[in-house]
């Protein structure tokens, strides 16, 4: 049996281009801490959401460095999920699968996650409007798509309904962190990888 207290799990992720400077720690044993700073409130909010449903501390430090604000958050999406991914290390003795059926008000949000290694993803989030909290909502569909897609997992995310884009996206962020937090627990009856193969 392997107890929490003897591996720690952490992942921190630098990124520094002409267009971004980001720094990442995420903490998968935590208790849901969080220190954001991208200068985008409605993403610092989504991450903060993450991490309190997630119980994963996460920091990040995010600047624009040609203040487009595309870059910005598909940075700061892609470098999170990158250090998630370092925290996850092995993946041994981990459950593994993870899923949520996750309200917010009018909307409902189903996602399900399994930490093998192999990248697929399949999203649906139904937003309508163009904007949401003055972000765009390409650039709103390419946090999550960045998120989900550098986590090196199989990821379904499908919005079953909802009228309120804003609550669209608060479920999807809160079903995706409490299927996450179910996937990394540990399995303390698991021997290696929940693998068949022996190895993610």
């Amino acid at each position: 049996m392997i107890k929490k207290s003897e591996h720690e799990r952490i992942g921190e992720t630098a990124r520094s281009t002409n267009e971004t400077k980001i720094k990442v720690r995420v903490n998968l044993d935590g208790s849901g801490k969080a220190k954001i700073s991208t200068g985008l409130p409605f993403i610092n909010h989504l991450i903060e959401s993450l991490a309190k449903h997630s119980m994963v501390d996460i920091n990040v430090l995010a600047n624009s460095n040609d203040n487009i604000v595309h870059h910005l958050i598909e940075d700061t999406a892609i470098s999170l999920s990158r250090a998630l991914d370092k925290a996850l290390s092995d993946r041994e003795h981990i459950i593994r699968f993870g899923y949520a059926i996750v309200p917010m008000d009018d909307s409902l949000t189903i996602v399900s996650i399994d930490l093998v290694r192999r990248q697929y993803s399949k999203i649906s989030l139904s937003l309508i409007n163009h904007e949401i909290e003055r972000i765009c909502k390409e650039d709103i569909e390419h946090f999550v798509r960045s998120l989900v897609e550098n986590l090196n997992a199989c990821v379904h995310i499908d919005v079953k309904y909802g009228e309120n884009d804003h609550h669209k996206v608060e479920s999807v962020i809160k079903a995706f962190a409490i299927a996450l937090r179910m996937a990394v627990n540990y399995d303390p009856r698991s021997q290696g990888v929940a693998s068949t193969k022996g190895e993610m």
